[in-house]
């Protein structure tokens, strides 16, 4: 995989919601465990063969960029860009120009997930996708019989159903060409780039995470990371 990719971490968010953590510190650095957030994505993609990452920085970027200075175990080839604006969840993409490869992995910098990137991208190509969006299902079982109506009649019962939904998960696989579509200098987020692509027919590739998976972004959420690393290998 490492050599048909290349990635990005969005790593330029406020962390507003974890404040007073991140009034001094970029979320990205906050540490579960060990290692700040940011470093088991990096550990991750390593894994994976992963030997040059982009990371988009906004927020005490000089926090970021001199971490891996000093903290580069796998020798990784970072490069950063710097957003002189919040620029959404993809907006800055538009500052890269220098993509090797025609597809680009997308990570935020704020999830935990033990996911199988391999298996990921293998998806993306067998199914011959635009793009991909990595998902979280969630079951919901209505605990009643439910009615269905329209207009005033009733057309179909239920009997106590479950329906699953998907949440985005933060982790998306574009086609290069297609990051075209983002506007410069533009707020812009990686949904409104999938929302472009449906609106132009394009195949969007849903895949759940079965894994590991937590997006930090309330103070629960930081807790809830701290206790899970104990037993969760990541």
């Amino acid at each position: 995989m490492h050599n048909k990719l290349d990635v990005v971490i969005m790593a330029g968010g406020k962390g507003k919601r974890l404040m007073p953590l991140t009034t001094h510190t970029p979320k990205p650095l906050l540490k579960v465990g060990s290692k700040p957030i940011i470093e088991y994505n990096t550990d991750l993609l390593a894994s994976f063969g992963i030997n040059h990452i982009t990371i988009t920085v906004n927020y005490l970027s000089e926090q970021i960029i001199a971490y891996f200075k000093e903290n580069n175990k796998y020798q990784i080839d970072f490069t950063y860009v710097k957003e002189n604006k919040p620029l959404g969840t993809i907006g800055a993409l538009k500052l890269i120009e220098n993509f090797k490869n025609e597809h680009i992995l997308i990570i935020n910098a704020d999830l935990l997930t033990n996911v199988n990137l391999d298996e990921i991208f293998n998806t993306f190509l067998s199914k011959e996708g635009d793009a991909l969006m990595a998902t979280i299902p969630y079951k919901v079982d209505i605990p009643h019989g439910i009615v269905e109506t329209n207009a005033g009649y009733v057309t179909d019962l239920k009997e106590k159903p479950s329906y699953t939904y998907y949440s985005n998960a933060g982790i998306y696989i574009f086609k290069k060409e297609y990051l075209d579509f983002i506007p410069k200098n533009t707020f812009f987020n990686a949904t409104d780039l999938i929302e472009v692509l449906l609106s132009k027919d394009k195949k969007i590739i849903n895949y759940p995470i079965l894994n590991y998976w937590l997006d930090i972004g309330k103070h629960e959420d930081f807790e809830k990371a701290q206790e899970d690393i104990k037993h969760i290998k990541l």
